[in-house]
């Protein structure tokens, strides 16, 4: 050792260690070094406090640990004879948790062996410092998010493989800056990659709006919000009018009959049964392409209806919900209920006892000159091309009342099924059948005029398709990348707004996304403002944490105990955290840190910001 080692290790040592209790390890402080500052080579630096690294040298090893408290007590040697400064009369003792260990030049996260008492203590210089917030593995790429809270000048950055080929979440409270790294993170990963085109090959992305954050409403064309519009295709939904974009599915997932069964909340005994039935049964979807076909198919079953003696009632509910389903595509369709209504009757319970009042009175009593007589109104129908979903819708319907008629339905148990088909509306406004695939691998979703039901309902299907698509592939280099904004809509464990079946099966889906998509190259990031809405399952199996300020206690303890990677420190900077800066923790980062998120490059910041009311008002 030379003389300049001796004297560095003069100005660094700042005490030993007095006793170990696990992971925790209490460290008396040289008197001499209780200033918050010390001077070296010209330059000031800071003394340690709580948060900051201490090394302690054991032998050849050198132990990092963390400061997380420090108290003082009564120094039981000091003798009071001479008159000396009141600082003497103590002894300051800082309680550390221990973090890692130096392999050669590198920081290692993880505790081989524990140090001894009287191990002496040393602050880090700053080459030791920038080693324990070096992220980037030998063959990773690092990308930039931000600087170091408490010491400005020291950057962060991150591995592009330990961040991105793993589960994030993001949390927050409102304001504090949440969607802003979520944009960050993102903007600077497209920004790296987004020229490559095995980027744009074998790379996908999925972000799930929900409030209309991540997209320029007022110029949609030059929308550049995270990455240019060039590179993204952009659903901009709507449940209100149905003038909004509608999202491409795949046919085999729309006539999956565990989704109708859990979607219309059929009962598993007998609904789900007859669903399955219904669903099935192309017969009657063959039927629905022409009106030829489509007008043959009613007319034959209010044949039937009629020959099997079905009350009049239920003929008229047939056409009245026909007349639901495809909403005036059969252009006189009310019309032909107004007739039926009016003019078809019966006489006696015999299978020729029907007929048809007209202007003249006359009374038809044969089957050849009644059914033209009533059917007649069919012949001025207009037709109107019907969608996949109001196909399905009448499917349906038709099996049901060719149930009734044929197997004597028990209309108790499946009527209430028809009432709720009404929904099955919304999912027209918002989804097509498509079987082709996009050319560009950024999708941006925006969920903001879709209702509370169908923005649960849309990222489940959609993830549960894209997720399947992937399962399928077998591709190692194919990559897949969910996000979820606002993720407590359709991840929260305590909604009363829906039944248990349907909570279970949303949640599954993506709990089964989170446990095993990394081995089909799927990731998962999530960002939300309740953390405690979301099931623990989730926030436990997430490999990455960027935590903004949270003040409500029920969000404090659930990330308190389900993130293991949290120091005391960390957790308790969480109700303060000003806004804009996190704390960052996890698979990627050695040691949980407080970033400054860096600014995002010009025009590509979410639409997040809160309104100026001096501004507005003046």
């Amino acid at each position: 050792m030379n003389n300049q080692q001796v004297l560095d290790d003069s100005i660094f040592k700042i005490g030993e260690v007095l006793s170990v209790d696990g992971r925790k390890v209490k460290i008396k402080v040289d008197k001499t070094k209780n200033s918050s500052h010390i001077m070296y080579k010209g330059e000031l630096l800071k003394n340690t406090s709580v948060g900051s690294y201490v090394k302690i040298i054991k032998g050849y090893t050198k132990i990092i640990g963390k400061v997380e408290g420090e108290f003082v007590e009564e120094d039981k040697n000091y003798s009071p004879k001479e008159y000396t400064a009141e600082a003497n009369k103590i002894n300051r003792n800082l309680i550390v948790s221990m973090l890692g260990f130096f392999d050669g030049e590198r920081f290692k996260r993880g505790i081989k062996e524990l140090p001894l008492v009287f191990n002496e203590c040393f602050l880090l210089d700053n080459q030791e410092f920038e080693q324990v917030h070096d992220f980037i593995e030998k063959d990773d790429e690092p990308l930039e998010i931000g600087v170091l809270s408490l010491e400005k000048g020291q950057k962060i950055q991150i591995g592009v493989n330990s961040l991105f080929a793993s589960h994030i979440g993001i949390f927050g409270n409102t304001g504090s800056g949440k969607s802003y790294t979520l944009a960050k993170l993102y903007n600077v990963f497209f920004d790296k990659y987004i020229q490559n085109q095995k980027f744009l090959k074998q790379a996908k992305f999925y972000l799930f709006d929900f409030n209309g954050e991540y997209l320029d409403s007022k110029k949609s064309k030059e929308d550049s919000v995270i990455v240019d519009i060039k590179y993204k295709n952009v659903y901009n939904l709507s449940t209100r009018n149905g003038e909004g974009n509608k999202f491409p599915v795949l046919e085999k997932e729309i006539y999956d009959i565990n989704f109708w069964s859990i979607f219309l909340s059929a009962t598993e005994k007998t609904q789900t049964p007859f669903l399955k039935r219904a669903i099935e049964n192309d017969f009657y979807a063959n039927k629905f392409n022409s009106k030829e076909t489509i007008v043959d198919a009613i007319k034959d079953l209010i044949k039937l209806m009629i020959e099997k003696h079905i009350e009049k009632g239920d003929i008229l509910s047939f056409l009245r919900d026909i007349e639901k389903a495809i909403n005036k595509k059969l252009s006189n369709l009310n019309d032909i209920i107004t007739y039926f209504q009016q003019k078809l009757h019966w006489h006696g319970n015999g299978n020729d006892n029907f007929f048809v009042y007209t202007t003249s009175g006359k009374i038809y009593e044969d089957k050849q000159s009644f059914y033209p007589e009533l059917f007649q109104m069919f012949s001025n129908t207009q037709f109107i091309n019907l969608s996949d979903f109001e196909k399905i819708r009448l499917q349906i319907i038709f099996q049901y009342y060719d149930e009734l008629v044929k197997y004597d339905l028990n209309s108790e148990h499946i009527s209430p099924l028809l009432k709720r088909l009404k929904k099955i509306e919304d999912i027209d406004k918002v989804l097509k059948i498509d079987n082709t695939t996009s050319t560009k691998n950024i999708n941006v979703i925006s969920l903001k005029n879709v209702n509370t039901e169908m923005k649960k309902i849309l990222p489940l299907l959609i993830c549960k398709q894209i997720y399947d698509q992937q399962k399928q592939l077998q591709n190692k280099s194919s990559y897949l990348n969910i996000i979820v904004d606002e993720a407590h809509n359709v991840l929260s464990h305590n909604s009363n707004r829906e039944s248990e079946t349907w909570k279970d099966y949303r949640l599954e889906t993506f709990e089964e996304i989170i446990k095993e998509g990394r081995k089909f190259g799927v990731f998962l990031t999530i960002a939300s403002q309740r953390p405690s809405d979301i099931s623990s399952t989730i926030i436990s199996q997430l490999h990455n944490y960027f935590l903004h300020r949270l003040i409500n206690n029920k969000d404090i303890e659930a990330v308190e105990k389900t993130i293991s990677y949290l120091d005391k420190v960390s957790f308790e900077a969480l109700p303060i955290l000003p806004t804009g800066s996190c704390i960052f923790a996890g698979l990627a980062a050695q040691v949980p840190v407080m970033v400054d998120i860096g600014k995002i490059n010009d025009g590509h910041e979410p639409k997040s910001d809160t309104i100026k009311l001096t501004k507005n008002w003046k």
